[in-house]
């Protein structure tokens, strides 16, 4: 393996997650490949200016999100340039409107494929769900509605019967919850109604992809307007 230069400090902060980062930083430049070995734990912590202990442990966390792999003996490899954990870090935290963006490509695929592929209990449990959901209640039962109404839309997913986007969507709940709190408690943002989520039940116990994708980008598309003109403004 050729000589690896030398990498920024690592201040002095959070020295561990700082570590993790600026490695993370070399594997997403491609300056270590997938199944690339990269230097020993001791010229990392030279390179860095940490302790092995603190190297040890940002290796421990890589590893454990499969981003290295440790070969004892070996060395620690490369074993994707991809960090899920990270990915999801940075959706979290990125703007309202790319959420709402996200969110309306993921519901109204999710909706499209329901309508092609549900069952009667699919439809029976999105009936169901969709009648316990009910419209947005006092402020004070507000975390409630919101466990509803990800329930609803979480089943919609479920009845696309594709495992990857079923649990993309699970995986994306807890950012979908806390902007759908966002939207509900921003008076300037328009709410989706009981009456347009059961547009989209009705599309998908029509067996209508079309109609049931429509209807799900619906929900979403007078608050993606609303927040170009808020941002635009």
């Amino acid at each position: 393996m050729s000589p690896t230069p030398p990498l920024p400090q690592a201040p002095r902060r959070s020295l561990v997650d700082t570590t993790i980062g600026l490695i993370r930083a070399q594997i997403e430049s491609g300056a270590w490949a997938v199944g690339e070995r990269i230097p020993r734990e001791p010229d990392l912590a030279d390179m860095l200016q940490v302790s092995r202990n603190t190297v040890r442990e940002a290796i421990r966390v890589l590893s454990h999100g499969e981003v290295l792999e440790v070969r004892q003996g070996d060395g620690t490899y490369v074993r994707s340039s991809v960090d899920p954990g990270e990915i999801m870090r940075r959706i979290n935290h990125s703007s309202l409107r790319d959420h709402f963006e996200l969110r309306a490509m993921l519901e109204t695929e999710a909706a499209r494929l329901a309508a092609a592929r549900r069952t009667e209990e699919d439809l029976e449990r999105l009936n169901n769900l969709l009648q316990a959901r009910g419209d947005v209640l006092a402020e004070g039962e507000l975390s409630d509605f919101l466990d509803r109404d990800l329930a609803f839309h979480a089943a919609v997913a479920a009845a696309a019967h594709n495992t990857a986007l079923a649990e993309l969507y699970r995986y994306f709940s807890t950012s979908v919850r806390e902007n759908t709190r966002m939207v509900l408690t921003e008076k300037a943002l328009p709410e989706p109604r009981a009456e347009d989520h059961a547009r989209i039940v009705r599309a998908i116990e029509r067996r209508d992809p079309d109609g049931a994708a429509k209807a799900a980008h619906a929900l979403v598309a007078p608050m993606l307007h609303k927040l170009a003109e808020i941002i635009d403004a």
